[in-house]
């Protein structure tokens, strides 16, 4: 089986048209890092991610899996990538007429051939994995935030994913239960020998689960620093970066 970490940016342009959002970005995300993209609103942080999973294509510029430039690849080819990684939407995205159990089975009845019983014994260990078991057949609509989140990110570890793509997957939640579900994000890592590739502004987190991490700037339009959160909070000079980095106070973290 091809590998597909790391996984490199090189030299990347995000544009719409002829308006340049960000340019100059590499970076490279090494298998088992719990990789951060952040920085201010209207940075491009969910843009640099729909680059990354095949929703937008870059004006300039190369994303690597490996040794395989995805957007020189045909479809196809970028849909077998896709298929070794999941992806948690920052709403969720569950089909809302559809059971847990249902919405789970999604990607492995699409992408495999197993008989429906072994698809049924699956959703359930991923809804447990998740610390829903016994939820199969509720309705989103029948469950809190933090309940429909982890529903989601059991969807999203189905096919046992080498890559997790999250976009700000703490969105709406309250402090204690973005806690739990960075807990759970270091667990699947570690369980499924995943990386993970992580939009979010929360410091908790950041602190707390990344690894590395690259930081975007919206008025220099390029990125302003690369590295561990925690280290690059400690050591950077720039005053972006420690302004967003200790929420405006100066004081960095020890």
């Amino acid at each position: 089986m091809r590998a597909i970490q790391p996984l490199s940016v090189i030299d990347l342009t995000m544009a719409y048209d002829d308006f340049i959002l960000q340019q100059n970005i590499s970076f490279t995300v090494e298998r088992g890092d719990i990789f951060i993209i952040m920085g201010g609103s209207g940075c491009g942080k969910s843009t640099l991610l729909r680059h990354l999973i095949g929703l937008k294509p870059p004006q300039k510029g190369k994303i690597m899996y490996a040794d395989f430039d995805f957007w020189q690849a045909d479809a196809a080819e970028r849909e077998k990538i896709l298929q070794r990684s999941g992806i948690l939407y920052q709403s969720g995205a569950l089909w809302s007429s559809m059971t847990l159990a249902e919405n789970v089975a999604l990607p492995l009845q699409r992408y495999t051939v197993l008989h429906p019983p072994v698809v049924r014994e699956l959703v359930e260990f991923k809804l447990s994995l998740v610390g829903l078991n016994g939820f199969s057949e509720y309705y989103p609509s029948e469950l809190s935030g933090g309940m429909r989140k982890r529903a989601a990110l059991a969807r999203a570890i189905a096919l046992d994913p080498e890559l997790l793509f999250f976009d700000e997957p703490s969105a709406g939640l309250d402090p204690v239960t973005s806690r739990h579900l960075d807990e759970l994000i270091l667990e699947l890592r570690d369980s499924l020998g995943a990386t993970v590739i992580m939009v979010t502004h929360e410091l908790d987190s950041i602190y707390s689960i990344g690894t590395n991490s690259v930081f975007l700037d919206r008025e220099a339009k390029t990125m302003l620093a690369v590295g561990n959160p925690k280290t690059m909070a400690q050591e950077t000079e720039n005053p972006v970066v420690i302004d967003f980095l200790t929420r405006g106070t100066g004081k960095r973290p020890r």
